[in-house]
């Protein structure tokens, strides 16, 4: 005796689906990592956009004055590189100061992100 048994097909839509769901999720996260830049501790001084690294950490009085009058305050690392801050208020205590930032960089918007401040000794 012969039975015959129907065996339904398993739809690959939804393994293929999810397969494919999973691939662009894994590949968004991908870029994603790879665009993010690293924290890292820089040395430098908290100056103001209009004389940004021509201070060369000396002239505090200048950069509040520069920053009452409207300017915003800019970071300046030691090879003194000019970086916007995405962040202004965590440098509202160190106008014109020697400074040691841990600082998450930007390096095509020329920004920095800080995530902690402090004087430099």
């Amino acid at each position: 005796m012969i039975v015959a048994v129907r065996v339904s097909p398993i739809p690959l839509e939804v393994p293929v689906k999810r397969v494919s769901l999973f691939a662009v999720a894994a590949l968004a996260l991908t870029s994603l990592a790879a665009n993010a830049a690293d924290s890292s501790r820089i040395n430098g001084w908290i100056s103001d956009a209009m004389c940004g690294a021509k201070h060369a950490g000396t002239g505090a009085e200048c950069v509040k004055k520069c920053i009452a009058g409207g300017e915003k305050p800019v970071f300046v690392d030691q090879g003194k590189n000019v970086w916007t801050i995405d962040n202004p208020e965590t440098v509202a205590n160190f106008y014109g100061d020697k400074v040691v930032v841990t600082a998450t960089t930007d390096d095509t918007a020329k920004s920095v992100h800080i995530d902690a401040i402090q004087a430099a000794k």
